[in-house]
C-alpha cells in the first residue's frame, strides 16, 4: 500500500455570473476607480446556496461509484460558515449519507483552511474527503466585491487509484495581516495592495518555492505546473518566468470568471491542473495566508484515466449571466427587500421534529415497499401503492442521486421567496417516488411537464431571528436540459 495521495477531485461553481459591468455602473458615482476592474463576471451564488450546500455540490461529484462506508474522516474548510456553534461537516455528511462512524472537522479563520484541510487529510489513515467552500461576503461598491467569488472544491483522498501523489509539503507560519475579519463582523478589511503585494507575497512566497523544491529535491525547470491563486496575473508569469517555467505553465487563476473563492480557491484550481496535466507532471500548489504552505503534486500513471471517466463534470457549469446588481445585493442580504406581509411568517424550527426526520430532510431518505417494490417519499409503514397497501418495516433508498422529472409545477407570485416566483410542484424520481418539492436555478421559461431533473442540496428557509437555517433537496434542471439552454 503507497502513500496517501489524491484519490479523486471536483470543483463546483455557481452557474450565476454577476457581469462586473454592472457592479461598476451601480456605484462608478461614488469610486470611478473601479472602472479598471469592471471586466468580466464573478460567480455569485443562489439565495438558497451557501458554504455547506456548495461543500455538498462539490463532493458529490467525487462519489459517484463509491462506497459510501469507506470514508474514515471528513474535513470541512470554510471562512464563511453559516454557523457559529453547528459542526457544518456533520451536516454535510449526513448530506451525503455517509457513515455515522466518521470523523467529522471544521476549520477556519484563514483563507489557508482549504490547503490545511488538505495536508491533516494527508496524514491520517484510511479514505478521507476534504470539502472547502466559501459564499465571500464585501461591502457595496468595493474592490472585493468585483474581486471575490463564491465556489467550493472537494477532494477525495486514499491509498489506491491516486492520480497525484505528495512530493512534499512545506510551510512558513507568520502572521502577516494583509486582511482581516474581527469576529462578528460582516465584512474583511484588506490592506493597501502594493504593500501587500511587497512585503507580503514577495516575500514569503519565494521562500515558500525554495523551501519545498529544495526539501523534495526537485530543480525549478522539472515543474510542469504552478497554482497561486493568491497573486495577480503579472505577479504570477514574473514568478514563474524566474524559475524557468514558460508561460503556459501558470495555472489559470479563474479571476476573470468566477473570482477569488477564497479557501477553496487553491483546491478549485488544483482540480483544473490535474484536468490538464500529464503523467509524470509536477504540479506546484501554493496557498497563501498567515504565511502559506506549498505543496508538491506528482500526476501518476492513472491521471488520463481518470481525466477521461470525468471530463464531464470537471467543467464547470454553463454559466448564467446576471446584470441585476440589486439581486446579488438582495441575495446575499445587503438589500432588504420589500416582500410584503408574506415574508412575515414565522420560520422557527421544531429541532425535535427536525432531529426525528433527519434522514428524510438532510439525506433524502425514502422507503421502498418489500412486497411491491415501489418506492415513496417519505418512509412509512404502509405502502402507499393503492393495488398494495402492504404495512411493514420498509427498505430504505437514498432518492439525491436518482434522476427525476417534473409531474407537475406552479408558478406563484403571491407565496413568499427571496427570488420570485416560487416555483414548486411533485417530482418523480427514477424509482417511481413522488416528492412535493421547491424547483431552483431553472428560467420560468423553460420549466414544463416532464422536464429532466436532478436534485441538489439547498438551504429551503432562513429564521434570521435567530440565525437557523433549514436545508431540503430541491430539482434543478439537468445538465443535458442547461447545456441545451
Amino acid at each position: 500500500m503507497g502513500s496517501p495521495g489524491i484519490v479523486d477531485a471536483a470543483a463546483y461553481v455557481p452557474a450565476m455570473r454577476l457581469d462586473r459591468g454592472a457592479v461598476f455602473a451601480a456605484n462608478s458615482w461614488a469610486n470611478p476607480a473601479l472602472r479598471g476592474l469592471a471586466r468580466g463576471s464573478r460567480s455569485m451564488g443562489n439565495w438558497d446556496e451557501d458554504s455547506i450546500t456548495m461543500g455538498v455540490e462539490a463532493a458529490r461529484r467525487c462519489l459517484a461509484g463509491r462506497s459510501r462506508d469507506e470514508f474514515t474522516r471528513l474535513y470541512f474548510a470554510s471562512t464563511t460558515p453559516p454557523f457559529a456553534d453547528r459542526q457544518c461537516a456533520t451536516v454535510i455528511a449526513e448530506a451525503l449519507s455517509l457513515s455515522d462512524q466518521l470523523a467529522t472537522v471544521d476549520l477556519g479563520n484563514s483563507r489557508n483552511a482549504g490547503m490545511q484541510a488538505l495536508c491533516e487529510a494527508l496524514r491520517g489513515e484510511g479514505s478521507a474527503l476534504v470539502v472547502a467552500a466559501d459564499t465571500r461576503r464585501a461591502k457595496p461598491g468595493s474592490v472585493q466585491e468585483l474581486q471575490y467569488g463564491h465556489g467550493s472544491a472537494a477532494l477525495v483522498l486514499g491509498n489506491e487509484g491516486v492520480v497525484a501523489e505528495v512530493v512534499a509539503e512545506y510551510r512558513l507560519a507568520r502572521d502577516f495581516v494583509d486582511q482581516f475579519r474581527g469576529s462578528g463582523e460582516d465584512f474583511d478589511y484588506r490592506w493597501e495592495e502594493r504593500w501587500v503585494r511587497d512585503r507580503g507575497l514577495r516575500s514569503i512566497v519565494p521562500g515558500l518555492v525554495k523551501g519545498v523544491l529544495k526539501k523534495a529535491g526537485v530543480a525549478p525547470g522539472q515543474l510542469a505546473r504552478l497554482v497561486l491563486p493568491a497573486a495577480p496575473p503579472r505577479m504570477t508569469g514574473a514568478m514563474a518566468k524566474a524559475l524557468g517555467l514558460p508561460p503556459e505553465a501558470v495555472q489559470d487563476g479563474r479571476l476573470g470568471d468566477v473570482g477569488d473563492t477564497g479557501a477553496p480557491h487553491p483546491l478549485l484550481l488544483t482540480v483544473d491542473a490535474l484536468a490538464e496535466s500529464m503523467p509524470g507532471d509536477l504540479v506546484l500548489v501554493i496557498g497563501f495566508a498567515q504565511g502559506g504552505i506549498a505543496l508538491l503534486l506528482k500526476a501518476t500513471e492513472n491521471l488520463p484515466q481518470w481525466q477521461r471517466r470525468n471530463a464531464q463534470r470537471l467543467a464547470l457549469s454553463p454559466p448564467r449571466p446576471e446584470k441585476a446588481y440589486t439581486k446579488y445585493l438582495s441575495f446575499s442580504g445587503l438589500l432588504p427587500m420589500d416582500f410584503g406581509m408574506r415574508a412575515e411568517a414565522e420560520a422557527k424550527t421544531q429541532l425535535s421534529a427536525f432531529d426525528r426526520h433527519r434522514a428524510e430532510l438532510t439525506g433524502f431518505a425514502g422507503g421502498r415497499c418489500p412486497v411491491c417494490k415501489t418506492a415513496q417519499f417519505p418512509r412509512s409503514a404502509r405502502c402507499v401503492n393503492p393495488d398494495c397497501n402492504a404495512e411493514g418495516e420498509q427498505e430504505l433508498v437514498l432518492l439525491a442521486d436518482e434522476p427525476g422529472t417534473v409531474t407537475s409545477f406552479t408558478q406563484d407570485w403571491l407565496a413568499y421567496t427571496p427570488h420570485p416566483p416560487l416555483q414548486y410542484g411533485l417530482a418523480s424520481t427514477d424509482s417511481g417516488a413522488r416528492v412535493l418539492m421547491e424547483f431552483t436555478e431553472c428560467p420560468l421559461e423553460h420549466m414544463r411537464v416532464g422536464l429532466p431533473l436532478r436534485f441538489v442540496f439547498r438551504i429551503h428557509a432562513i429564521d434570521s431571528r435567530r440565525g437557523y437555517r433549514r436545508y431540503f433537496w430541491k430539482g434543478a434542471p439537468a445538465p443535458s436540459e442547461v447545456s441545451a439552454s
